[in-house]
């Protein structure tokens, strides 16, 4: 146990460092702090000035556009009815702000101060008077407490399942609010510590429930100036913008003017970039990767392209298979999907060999199970043997690996011999059920780019006999079907963070997968999964929340509810060679409000862009 400013951490788990002025003194056995972490020390000491991936004395100034696929009708990312502008969330601020180096930390930013009991039975926050919307009206104790209700009673599933166990929010004073819990929560401190602070009074006369066609009033760095609903966005620095000097904003937020612009499609988005209408943008396809930046603004460093080293975890990506439908409630037909997923001849022959195999719905964690359960991950796992298959003892998860040459007979007939156990056959070279109806499903897509992915694989689904289909649909009405679960198959991205907690009874409860919107997209009704996902939850420490996750996800892959993906350990950004970072490595890889537009560099690329070249 560590001990600073002569009072013992909390639990021993949830570190609480530094000492700041709260607007009244705290009482006996009351933890005061700057920061809250859930991995151990602040990275930060309590008289940091900025963060070390930021540059203070960086020039303000400038213009940066950067790219979006789709569409959006709405300015209110909170709530499930609309299609939501990009940024639309980040014009509010929290009460605590995270560093991009060290996700699982949290620090003081609306408020000044953190106040925590011995128990860890409440968290206060003491806000900083200096906080304010752009209408120069305050932000108070009143504005969070609105704000707490409206998101956990109006806003998407995923509130109610965060702040499911916070009893009630208080007020006691101007600027000083304390959120009670219901029980202990480790990491529930810093949950509600991120809560986005939105105005009370502004939203007074609107309504919180539809999408909203005006932009919000906010507090933070940037406000929506114009826009072209569906098309572009225009975001400009606020000159006194109320946090700038203050650690948390020193040397970040530097452009004046940030433009998103909105195309349909990646490959026209990637145009866009090359003729200079884009500054700036993250590549995620390894085809346009390894073959669409050997044009001439990148032969003459007018283009630069970054492969930057990422070390966090990476989730999961894959075709999730949606279990509230019949075709795919029988775990043996699930897997025998798995089996005729040819990863190592995608590899090779789609992606140039440059991704791995994701075998974790933690992967490039700690948390990411191998092997056979041992020690205290098996007793989690004991705790619920009678719920889940002796197999789990018994054989480690592995994936099917190919010899990449396209010829899957191995897994073609793993796949036949399980979906005979499910109670399927192929009749007339059809795979039927006892009713000779055949296994029939389509695959829903919301970007195109996937279709080159998707159409080799639905090719080795028919050679066993099935009717599959790819749909591509545009974002707007994809994320209409997804959010209520009108779907078969779709391409799934699950993030996961250092420290998982809450978020987990979002991604599978057997309650989220009966809300609609909720992350829980699979379906997932385990009474093993909502047991094992209580205990990463209700983790004491982060050894217990370690072995928790690590038998969690062990069942979840033993569930076959996705055909795992791929992952990269890097960021692969390209970008006109008009802006400058500091070479500091970040956890996340890169953190675009840390850049700054460089006017030496400006001034010999813009003159041959304008040129085209």
């Amino acid at each position: 146990m560590i001990v600073k400013f002569g009072l013992a951490l909390i639990a021993g788990f949830l570190l609480l460092t530094g000492q700041a002025q709260a607007q009244t003194p705290p009482k006996p056995g009351v933890t005061v702090a700057y920061g809250l972490s859930l991995m151990g020390a602040l990275k930060m000491a309590p008289d940091f000035t900025h963060f070390p991936y930021a540059n203070p004395d960086a020039p303000k100034g400038g213009e940066v556009t950067t790219a979006a696929i789709g569409t959006f009708d709405s300015f209110n990312p909170f709530i499930i009815r609309g299609k939501a502008a990009a940024a639309s969330a980040s014009i509010y601020e929290s009460l605590t702000a995270h560093s991009a180096d060290q996700p699982e930390e949290a620090y003081v930013h609306v408020a000044q101060s953190i106040e925590l009991p011995a128990d860890q039975m409440s968290v206060t926050f003491n806000i900083r008077p200096e906080a304010h919307f752009w209408d120069g009206h305050p932000i108070t104790a009143e504005d969070v407490i609105w704000s707490f209700n409206t998101l956990r009673d109006e806003g998407r599933p995923l509130y109610r399942t965060y702040y499911a166990d916070v009893d009630r929010v208080e007020a006691d004073g101007p600027q000083r609010v304390t959120f009670r819990f219901k029980k202990l929560n480790r990491e529930l401190s810093q949950t509600v510590g991120e809560l986005p602070v939105l105005p009370k009074h502004w939203w007074a006369t609107r309504d919180f429930t539809k999408p909203l066609t005006e932009p919000p009033l906010g507090s933070g760095p940037y406000r929506i100036t114009k826009f072209e609903m569906g098309r572009s966005l225009t975001l400009e620095r606020v000159k006194d913008y109320w946090a700038q000097n203050l650690p948390i904003g020193r040397g970040l937020n530097n452009f004046d003017i940030q433009r998103v612009e909105y195309y349909r499609d990646a490959t026209v988005a990637l145009e866009a970039f090359k003729s200079g209408q884009v500054d700036w943008r993250v590549e995620n396809s390894s085809k346009y990767w390894a073959t669409e930046y050997g044009f001439p603004a990148v032969e003459k460093g007018l283009v630069v392209k970054e492969a930057i080293p990422r070390h966090l975890p990476s989730g999961m990506q894959g075709f999730a298979m949606n279990t509230r439908r019949p075709l795919f409630a029988n775990r043996l037909v699930r897997q025998a999907i798995v089996e005729l997923f040819d990863f190592e001849w995608m590899n090779k022959n789609l992606f140039y060999g440059l991704y791995a195999r994701t075998n974790s719905f933690y992967t490039g964690s700690e948390y990411a199970s191998s092997g056979l359960p041992t020690g205290d991950e098996l007793e989690f796992l004991n705790k619920v043997r009678d719920k889940i298959r002796p197999e789990i003892f018994t054989q480690p998860f592995t994936l099917p690996v190919t010899d990449g040459s396209g010829d899957n007979r191995a897994g073609l007939r793993r796949a036949l011999d399980l979906f005979k156990q499910a109670g399927w056959s192929v009749v007339d070279r059809k795979l039927v059920n006892a009713k000779g109806e055949q296994f029939n499903f389509e695959i829903l897509l919301g970007d195109a780019a996937f279709e080159r992915v998707a159409l080799p694989y639905v090719q080795s689904l028919k050679r066993l006999g099935m009717e599959v289909r790819v749909r591509t649909v545009d974002p707007s009405q994809y994320q209409r079907l997804t959010d209520a679960f009108d779907f078969d198959m779709i391409v799934q991205v699950i993030g996961q963070s250092d420290s998982p907690g809450n978020e987990q009874t979002e991604q599978w409860s057997c309650a989220a997968s009966k809300m609609d919107g909720s992350d829980n997209v699979m379906g997932i009704c385990d009474p093993a999964v909502d047991e094992l996902v209580q205990n990463v939850v209700s983790a004491k420490d982060h050894a217990h929340l370690a072995t928790a996750v690590r038998a969690l996800d062990r069942v979840l892959l033993d569930g076959y509810y996705i055909v795992p993906h791929w992952h990269l350990d890097a960021v692969w950004i390209a970008h006109w060679n008009r802006f400058s970072h500091l070479d500091v490595p970040v956890r996340s890889g890169v953190v675009l409000s840390a850049w700054w537009l460089d006017a030496a560099k400006a001034a010999v690329t813009d003159p041959q862009r304008r040129m085209g070249q």
